[in-house]
């Protein structure tokens, strides 16, 4: 037989109670020798921990058992690891307290020993959003990963980290307990403060800075509207990212994307050289950058509401045409 040892004195309510006679039922149906001694009762997972590896110590030691040792080794270790040190492994492939589905180790841990305290269940939610990269499961999702990584860099001792991630969980679960439907700004004064350096800020004039690339941009596209530019191209000779580019580019370009800025400046070009010149059509296609007349055609009509030969017509006429 396996021999676990479990702690269960010292257990000061009817929660942690329940948690304890889950782990001796779970640990007989196992084959695991139970002791109800002084000795700690040891759980191993995977070493450098960050979400998962930290909350599920802190459930175990504050609701199932307040002497449990947890113990960091090499992924590759952790079942051999624990069969030496008679531990639980825990959040790894494989083992009984892991991910199932879209649920993380955290909530097996709630499930498994019936843990019903509703603080647990709105932590679940983020340590969950936080572990699976779903952020939007809880808008303190992104905030415990943040503090997580953080943590995870300042310490690279697992015990150290698992301490202070103590800290951190206690300060949550009091939160999700005590505070959750609580502002930070209480008082009403302090509600009007925000709301008008909010509008006063909102309302100055300039206060959101044009950044330099976008004026050369604009020449850029007015000077090669005729040319089959791409995003990369333009990324690389205003040296910044393609990907800041593209997210950017509506901001500051009457909310359109860098396709529809190009078919409207194109388009613009078109009625001015319909207007002012006697190029036929196909001339106006390729001075304006379309493929072909068709392309042209299309795209024309689509912004004005006329294909270019009936639009030059009223033009002739000298009627103005609601979209031009």
């Amino acid at each position: 037989m396996k021999g676990y040892c479990i702690s269960v004195h010292g257990i000061r309510n009817n929660a942690l109670n329940f948690a304890a006679v889950t782990l001796e039922i779970y640990c007989l149906l196992n084959g695991f020798i139970i002791n109800k001694c002084n000795d700690q009762m040891k759980w191993i997972t995977r070493e450098h921990p960050k979400i998962d590896r930290i909350a599920c110590p802190w459930l175990i030691k504050r609701f199932i058992d307040k002497d449990a040792e947890i113990i960091y080794v090499p992924a590759d270790d952790v079942i051999t690891r624990s069969k030496e040190l008679n531990a639980i492994p825990f959040d790894i492939a494989g083992v009984e307290y892991t991910h199932y589905g879209e649920e993380c180790t955290f909530d097996y841990f709630i499930k498994k020993h019936g843990l019903h305290d509703e603080a647990l269940k709105i932590i679940a939610l983020i340590v969950r959003g936080a572990d699976t990269d779903k952020h939007e499961l809880a808008k303190q999702a992104s905030g415990l990963w943040a503090i997580s990584a953080g943590l995870a860099y300042n310490f690279k001792n697992d015990a150290a980290l698992l301490e202070k991630g103590m800290v951190i969980y206690d300060a949550l679960y009091s939160w999700a307990k005590y505070l959750k439907d609580q502002k930070h700004m209480q008082q009403p004064f302090e509600q009007e403060l925000a709301n008008a350096i909010s509008g006063l800020i909102k309302n100055r004039s300039g206060y959101k800075k044009t950044p330099a690339w976008v004026k050369e941009l604009k020449y850029i596209l007015q000077d090669h509207v005729d040319t089959n530019l791409s995003l990369k191209e333009i990324s690389r000779s205003l040296d910044i990212h393609p990907a800041y580019l593209s997210r950017e580019f509506s901001k500051y370009f009457d909310n359109l994307s860098f396709g529809d800025c190009i078919r409207k400046l194109r388009i613009e070009k078109a009625i001015e050289l319909l207007s002012s010149s006697t190029c036929t059509l196909t001339e106006i296609a390729y001075l304006t950058g379309f493929s072909d007349q068709s392309h042209f055609t299309r795209i024309f009509k689509l912004h004005t509401g006329k294909n270019p030969s009936a639009y030059k017509k009223e033009l002739k006429k000298g009627k103005p045409h609601p979209n031009g």
